[in-house]
C-alpha cells in the first residue's frame, strides 16, 4: 500500500474509533462533484425552455381531467353494456388464447435459449427469436399485424402471442441456466439422456416458475389488450377507445373499473396458483 493510501486509511480508522466516520462519497473531488451539479441544473433548465407548452390547451385538458375522475364516482354499466360486454369477452378470448399459445412456443424456444442445455447454433436461433420478439412494444405489433390481418380480434391475439414468446422464453432460458447443475449431473452419471436430463433433472427445478410465469403473462396480456384495441386490435380497448373519443365518461369509466376487477382477480388467483404449485 502507497504511504498516502495507508495514512488516509488510518485517519479513517481513527475518525471511525472516534465516532465521526462517514461514507466516502462516489466522486471524491468537491469540484468536480460541483461541476455535475451544475451541469444538472443547466441542462434541466435547457430541457424545460424548449418543451413547447400550450397553457390554454392544458387549462382547457385539465377541466377534461377534472370531469373524466369524477365519472369514477357515477360508472355507467348500462347504457352501453352490450358493447362492454362484446369487447370484455373479445378481451378474455385473446389473452388466454394468446397466452396458452404463446407458452407452448416459448416453451422449445426457451430450452433453445440456454447454453447449458443447447447447441451453440440451436442457442443463437433461438436467442434471435427471443430479441425480435421483445424488440417492438405491442402497439407497434399490432399496428403491423392489423395491416396485415385486417381490424378484429385476430391480430390481436397474434400479437400477444409474439409478445409473450420473447418474454416467456427469456425468462424460462434464464431460469434453465440458473438451476442446481448438481442433479443435471446426477441424472447424467446414471446414463440418462437429453431427454431424460430434461424431464427428471431440468423440469422439476423450472415448471413451478414457469407456471408462475404464465400466470403473470395471462395477467399481461389482458392489460395490453386493453391497449391494443385502441389500434384496432378488437377487444375491450376499441371499446374504451370509443367511448372516449364520444366524451361518454361514465362509460369510459365504467370499462376502467370492469379491467380494475379483472386484473385484481388475476392477481388474487396466481398467488394462489403460485402456493399450490411450490
Amino acid at each position: 500500500m502507497k504511504p498516502i493510501e495507508a495514512a488516509l486509511s488510518e485517519q479513517r480508522q481513527q475518525e471511525a474509533q472516534a465516532g465521526r466516520w462517514r461514507r466516502r462519497p462516489l466522486i471524491q473531488s468537491p469540484f468536480l462533484r460541483l461541476a455535475l451539479w451544475v451541469g444538472l441544473v443547466v441542462y434541466l433548465i435547457l430541457a424545460l425552455s424548449s418543451v413547447e407548452v400550450n397553457w390554454a390547451r392544458v387549462a382547457e385538458g385539465a377541466g377534461r381531467g377534472l370531469e373524466f375522475l369524477a365519472a369514477f364516482t357515477r360508472p355507467d354499466f348500462i347504457s352501453r353494456w352490450d358493447d362492454i360486454w362484446a369487447g370484455l369477452l373479445e378481451s378474455l378470448t385473446m389473452t388466454v388464447t394468446s397466452t396458452v399459445i404463446g407458452v407452448a412456443l416459448a416453451v422449445p424456444v426457451g430450452l433453445g435459449a440456454a447454453r447449458n442445455i443447447a447447441p451453440l447454433p440451436i442457442y443463437w436461433v433461438c436467442r434471435g427469436i427471443i430479441a425480435v420478439s421483445r424488440t417492438f412494444q405491442e402497439v407497434i405489433i399490432a399496428i403491423l399485424f392489423v395491416v396485415m390481418f385486417g381490424f378484429g380480434p385476430f391480430a390481436g391475439m397474434i400479437t400477444l402471442a409474439f409478445a409473450t414468446i420473447g418474454f416467456m422464453a427469456k425468462l424460462l432460458a434464464e431460469d434453465i441456466e440458473d438451476l442446481d447443475e448438481r442433479q443435471v449431473e446426477a441424472v447424467r452419471a446414471t446414463g440418462g439422456g437429453w431427454w431424460q436430463t430434461l424431464n427428471y433433472a431440468v423440469q422439476p427445478q423450472v415448471m413451478p416458475r414457469l407456471i408462475g410465469l404464465s400466470m403473470y403473462r395471462l395477467d399481461i396480456n389482458f392489460r395490453e389488450s386493453a391497449v391494443i384495441g385502441i389500434v384496432g386490435a378488437g377487444g375491450i380497448g376499441a371499446t374504451l377507445n370509443t367511448s372516449i373519443n364520444r366524451y361518454e365518461y361514465d362509460t369510459s369509466a365504467a370499462v376502467l373499473l370492469i379491467i380494475i376487477a379483472i386484473v385484481l382477480l388475476s392477481e388474487y388467483s396466481s398467488s394462489f396458483v403460485r402456493r399450490w404449485t411450490q
